[in-house]
């Protein structure tokens, strides 16, 4: 998701109406499965979660603008060192196409992938499919792909997903997840593959998926939505994928508490879908603030009590309760079907230069007070909180 602003999940939810309005093309979303889970059930202790990820994708330009990272008690570490001493399983790195300041692509995600693996942290690829963010609200075509058809786009999305899995592949780095397309609400590559176009949708999505295992057997595939609490919107989709015969492994939720509603929506959601879809699901993406103070002066997403999920402080103790319940939610799932949860760029403090927009140095970071490291750059309880979850 983009990090921008308020106003960017703002657009992400405008989407849905549109989204939702077109569910007919496919037999209407029953009603949601009643389900009295909470996320914080005492049996769901009873498994460690599979997937115990952070979002890394801002490490490398951080660092090189000067970013460090320390131990709670303030001594200096790698930081991907410190993500697997705390028990952390997957790194998930985004992958831009041409992105105007060179981070988020294939040349800096070899040498990162090389840093996870020695540390023994697996791999996770989030494809974006486009220079910059994309998300519910924003699904731009690279600029190189502006001019294709549908069939020009098909076969650039499959060699694009083919080029970077191969790449990690030789170099003795595969991945072991990886995601077609980011918060896939409304398709992706628009105008082309947007809602109102799931054959081409769908085409675009085979192509990357048959990339994928082409050339990265193993690998797991995620097909990622935002909105984990809207059994509707995930209906309606997913519904259209099986239609459509699209072949994959995980469904992923974005689940953000402060944009998506209620934990319980998200825990009826999760149980109706893999049992509907007859596959596991991930919590994709997720975040708390430790405070509601800002390091730089860009305004913070996070940034007003009333944001806050009741029972959850902005500090770092509320941050590593937040961690515990969502990860409770996962393991919640019927049958074993939660595999885990990703905090989303939970590395992301703030440096100068080191901003949300790849085309302005100045931009500054509206993400810092939910990070995983204080504004001392020293790992908040959050981090063991995730990585040691219930053995």
């Amino acid at each position: 998701m983009r990090r921008r602003s308020v106003l960017a999940a703002a657009g992400a939810a405008a989407l849905a109406a549109p989204v939702l309005g077109a569910a007919q093309a496919v037999a209407a979303p029953g009603s949601v499965v009643s389900s009295g889970a909470s996320g914080s059930s005492g049996s769901s202790g009873a498994r460690r979660l599979e997937i115990r990820g952070i979002d890394i994708s801002s490490l490398p330009k951080n660092e090189d603008h000067g970013a460090v990272y320390r131990t709670s008690d303030g001594h200096r570490q790698d930081p991907i060192r410190l993500m697997a001493q705390a028990g952390v399983t997957h790194a998930r790195l985004k992958v831009w196409v041409n992105p105007v300041d060179g981070y988020n692509n294939k040349a800096h995600i070899l040498p990162l992938a090389r840093r996870l693996k020695r540390a023994g942290v697996g791999i996770w690829i989030d494809f974006h499919y486009s220079d910059s963010w994309a998300d519910p609200a924003h699904q731009t075509k690279p600029a190189a792909w502006a001019d294709l058809d549908v069939a020009g786009l098909t076969r650039a999305v499959h060699d694009h997903t083919a080029d970077v899995l191969g790449a990690l592949r030789r170099q003795g780095t595969p991945a072991q997840l990886v995601q077609i397309g980011n918060e896939l609400n409304g398709g992706l590559l628009w105008p082309e593959g947007n809602w109102e176009h799931f054959d081409a949708m769908t085409a675009f999505l085979q192509a990357g998926l048959s990339a994928a295992k082409d050339t990265t057997p193993r690998v797991r595939t995620i097909l990622h939505l935002a909105n984990g609490g809207d059994n509707g919107l995930y209906r309606w989709w997913f519904d259209n994928m099986v239609s459509y015969g699209v072949d994959f492994d995980i469904i992923g939720l974005s689940y953000y508490p402060f944009w998506h509603g209620p934990i319980a929506n998200a825990a009826a959601n999760m149980a109706d879908i893999t049992a509907r879809y007859g596959k596991p699901c991930v919590i994709a993406e997720t975040a708390y603030p430790f405070t509601l103070e800002s390091e730089d002066d860009v305004n913070d997403i996070l940034n007003d009590p009333s944001q806050l999920t009741e029972g959850f402080p902005a500090t770092p103790a509320g941050q590593a309760a937040w961690l515990r319940a969502v990860a409770d939610l996962a393991a919640g799932v019927p049958d074993g079907q939660g595999l885990g949860y990703c905090y989303w760029e939970g590395l992301w403090t703030y440096r100068a230069g080191s901003g949300w927009d790849s085309t302005d140095p100045s931009s500054g970071n509206a993400w810092e007070n939910l990070a995983l490291f204080d504004f001392q750059d020293r790992a908040l309880p959050g981090l063991r909180t995730l990585g040691r979850y219930r053995s």
